[in-house]
């Protein structure tokens, strides 16, 4: 009699363990890298657009596009690793970079370019470099830390990017 409800339980752990297990692969430090990945580059696209939406200025609006054919590249490839890893990214920046983002938005003319330059271009680069640097040095999976370093080189070039585009605001 026993043996009977043992039996139903005993398949039911054997159906759902691969699933568990396969999930549980990708440490929390992994999980952690990859969706702040997605914030960040939700933040570079949302704030890139908005720039080509509002400035005037031609460096600009060209720095602006690369950010957002570059992140959008990059964050398709992040989303493809993610769903292979079974981790679900967030769709928005933090909730720090959506104010920021908003504050952005109450800009103007060479106010927006300057802030833009220095917030989307600069500072989130800065923050970008130094998240996938420790991700490439120090994460558990190999693919997710590949991703980091394939990656490195078109952030640090952006980087260098935006501190050009900085200083014609100074």
């Amino acid at each position: 009699m026993k043996f009977h409800l043992v039996m139903p339980t005993i398949l039911a752990l054997c159906a759902i363990l691969p699933t568990i297990v396969f999930a549980a692969d990708v440490s929390m430090s992994d999980k952690s890298f990859l969706k702040k990945a997605a914030q960040s580059g939700n933040f570079e696209v949302k704030g890139s657009k908005l720039a080509l939406k509002k400035s005037k200025n031609t460096d600009v609006q060209k720095f602006a596009q690369t950010m957002v054919t570059d992140h959008e590249k990059s964050d398709e490839e992040l989303k493809a690793l993610a769903q292979s890893k079974k981790v679900e990214l967030p769709t928005d920046p933090s909730f720090m970079q959506k104010g920021t983002l908003m504050l952005l938005d109450t800009y103007s003319a060479k106010k927006f370019d300057e802030e833009y330059a220095e917030n989307v271009g600069v500072d989130a680069h800065e923050a970008t470099i130094a998240l996938f640097e420790k991700a490439a040095k120090d994460a558990d999976d190999a693919d997710i830390k590949h991703f980091a370093s394939k990656t490195l080189p078109t952030l640090k070039h952006h980087y260098e990017m935006s501190k050009k585009l900085d200083k014609m605001f100074d």
